[in-house]
This record gives structure tokens, sequence and C-alpha cells, in this order.
């Protein structure tokens, strides 16, 4: 399901020189996996996925996805695939504030091949416990509920890739387990890969083999383009 080779990412210090941020010579997920990456925050985990989804462009190596390279494509290509195969829960939630809760989730359905279905998304907001809130907007619900949207809009278009970037973190400990719980029950429904990045021990405890991003992400001082 993802195949990623000598995957290479840098940006331009304050210095003006390169420095490396991502460097992962090989990493692999099958169809219905699930692994967590354990990685402290300025790790370049959060990068990583980034690259995966590609929202940033490699500098160089490779990402494959479902049989298709993602560093081959050109933008509108990236954001075409990204739509069709993958489910993205960001850390800073990114919804949209003018619209609500079924309207931010509809909206990414949009975008997907199934286009939007508002049964199967007031259904999905249900399971995350916002049948209630259908009609609010971001601003008002607490940083928890707005972590739920993000954790329905991801999965509402049956993702074949999950990629979770510290879905837990704006969560109480009983919502973050529930958050998981729901999150993993629907990749193994759909069978669906997932790849979790997060430095909370309490949601990497849920998976077993946890890996150390570190492990694999061996960026040098100045990994140039």
């Amino acid at each position: 399901m993802l195949a990623v080779a000598d995957l290479h990412k840098s940006f331009v210090s304050p210095e003006g020189g390169r420095v490396g941020i991502v460097h992962v010579a090989a990493f692999a997920l099958a169809a219905g996996e699930q692994r967590a990456l354990r990685g402290e925050s300025g790790s370049g985990k959060t990068t990583f996925l980034h690259l995966i989804a590609g929202i940033l462009a490699a500098d160089s190596g490779h990402v494959t996805i479902d049989g298709v390279e993602m560093t081959a494509l050109g933008e509108s290509q990236r954001d075409r695939l990204r739509a069709a195969k993958l489910g993205y829960i960001f850390q800073a939630f990114n919804l949209l504030q003018g619209h609500t809760v079924l309207e931010n989730v509809l909206l990414g359905m949009g975008f997907g091949p199934r286009g939007a279905d508002a049964v199967h998304a007031r259904e999905i907001l249900t399971r995350v416990g916002l049948a209630h809130r259908l009609h609010h907007f971001p601003r008002q619900l607490s940083t928890g509920q707005q972590q739920r949207v993000a954790v329905a809009r991801a999965l509402a278009n049956r993702p074949r890739l999950v990629l979770a970037d510290e879905p837990t973190g704006n969560l109480d400990h009983r919502h973050a387990r529930e958050s998981l719980v729901l999150i993993r029950e629907v990749c193994r429904e759909n069978d669906a890969a997932l790849l979790l990045v997060s430095h909370d021990e309490q949601a990497l405890a849920q998976f077993e083999g946890v890996q150390d991003f570190a492990l694999i992400n061996r960026p040098g001082p100045e990994d140039r383009s």
C-alpha cells in the first residue's frame, strides 16, 4: 500500500544553509496494516507525513501509494490522488471556520471519488459522538470536539491509507481512547492502512511494535536536493 525509498527533505536555515529534516531510506506499510511511530516535537514526523501525502514536495526520493508514485506527480495530480486514496487527520484540525460541522465533512467528501454523501457524513459524525453538533460552527465547539470533526472528515471517504498526526493531542484520556478505537475500527472495516505518529505514550500503548521515528529518519546536517 505504501512504499517509501530514499526520501529526502531539507529547508533553508536562517543562516542560509540547508538543514536536513527527513531522510528515510526505506519504509513500507501493507494494506490493512496499522503502525505507530514515536517522535518528539520537532523530530520531522509531521514533515514525513506531509511528504507521504504530497502536501510537501520531496527534494528527492520516492513515495508510492497503492501502486502510484506520488513523488512523480504534479501538484494537481497529487491533489487528486490524495482525495481518492488518503485520509489525513491534522494535528491543527484545519477545519473551515465559516462552515458547520456537517458541511466540513461534506466538503471533504466532495473531493473524493464517491462525492458528498449526507447520510454517510451524518453516520460518521454520530460515531464520533457529534450527532448533536451537526449544525454548529467550529468556533462553537470545544477543542476536543473539533478534533473529532477532523477525525470524521478524514475517515468519511473510506480512504485506503489514513495518516494520523498526533490525533489524540487535544483530547482527554477517555475521548482519546474512543477516537483511536474508532479510527482503527474504520480502517479495519475498509482494509485501510493506518500510520499514526505521536509522542503520546497512552496512544502509542494501543499499538504493537511501536517504532521510534529516529531509527528510520537519519537526516544529515545539510541534505541537499
